[in-house]
């Protein structure tokens, strides 16, 4: 009996490990993609040629320094933002919430603003602190605004609660862009999210903060195992909430101000990616992590690619194509939440 509950225990962890492994090929198809596909065509031996021999060439050139760079930012930022809003949705039990709809990446973006605007920090190394700074006072408003009143802080009440608060930090935001329009010249295209154009140190800069930030949320999420079924039951099964919250918030800091900084406020990632990856990891919060750190880069760079060509010669930046796609995903959802409540 003893070996045939093992054997059947093991068969989900399998299947599991089967279509992760799966997910991780069209990972690198995906890559190969965006390597290899742009505005501007450049034949696949060509690419090959820039990528293996280091050829030198006006085409060898645009691979290496401007699509590579790219693929990298693109695989780090699909990390941290599908991971954060995982996070955050384990931790606030809502299936709606996200960096964007909770408004943690205005935040981040009123912090940079305001550090580029007024302060001069053109640099990432200087104004990415500010992005981390904006993450925690966006957290903060966002629980202390939930949280008031009778009820205390229900998933519904933060979800209004962080979509007021973006709201009002977006608005403060295009203000100071307005008011020191100069300043934020070579940013134009950051406030709607994209990858493009960053050199390769901008991805070396971001690296360790988002490493930093996926091992703390894998380190959590047996924890949120036990959060998932309520306080008082998780407190019954030995979890150390205040620490376990502790540390997915800090993570959420670290995942969502570095990509923020790096990439702008793409939103939407979060929302879709965990929703995705629930069908086929389950209620377990350490497969819907490991799904998330590979599907989230498969969504981002997937819609940076149709970016790229469908107006070519020109491009759309990332964050638009994600916010055409995450926004029918978001009002599909809460339409379906609501016929589940008849």
């Amino acid at each position: 009996m003893v070996l045939t509950r093992t054997a059947s225990d093991a068969r989900p962890a399998l299947r599991r490990g089967t279509v992760l492994a799966a997910w991780l090929a069209v990972l690198g198809v995906v890559c190969l993609l965006s390597v290899a596909i742009g505005t501007r065509a450049i034949a696949p031996a060509t690419v090959w040629d820039a990528l293996v021999h280091h050829g030198a060439g006006a085409d060898q050139t645009v691979v290496r320094d401007l699509r590579v760079p790219r693929t990298v930012l693109g695989l780090l930022a699909g990390v941290a933002f599908g991971l954060s809003g995982a996070v955050i949705q384990a931790v606030t039990r809502n299936p709606l919430a996200d960096t964007q709809i909770l408004g943690i990446n205005a935040g981040a973006g009123l912090f940079m603003v305001l550090a580029i605007g007024f302060l001069g920090r053109t640099d990432i190394d200087q104004y990415l602190w500010f992005g981390f700074g904006g993450v925690a006072f966006a957290l903060v408003g966002v629980y202390a605004l939930g949280s008031a009143g009778r009820g205390g802080a229900t998933p519904i009440r933060l979800t209004l609660a962080g979509v007021a608060l973006g709201a009002v930090l977006d608005g403060i935001s295009a203000g100071v862009r307005l008011v020191r329009p100069r300043a934020f010249d070579y940013l134009r295209f950051w406030d709607a999210g994209t990858i493009a154009g960053r050199p390769i140190e901008v991805a070396r800069t971001i690296l360790p903060f988002v490493l930093a930030g996926a091992v703390l949320a894998l380190l959590v999420a047996g924890s949120l195992n036990a959060v998932a079924l309520g306080d008082d039951l998780a407190r019954s099964l030995g979890a150390n909430i205040g620490r376990t919250r502790l540390l997915a918030v800090l993570a959420v800091m670290l995942l969502t101000g570095a990509a923020t900084a790096a990439a702008g406020p793409i939103g939407f990632i979060g929302l879709m990616v965990p929703q995705v990856v629930r069908r086929f990891a389950g209620p377990d919060q350490r497969w819907i992590f490991a799904y998330t750190v590979v599907c989230g880069p498969v969504l981002l760079l997937s819609a940076d690619i149709v970016g790229r060509v469908v107006i070519r010669p020109g491009e759309l930046p990332v964050g638009i194509v994600t916010a055409f796609v995450g926004a029918p995903v978001l009002i599909w959802w809460i339409r379906r939440a609501k016929v589940g409540t008849r």
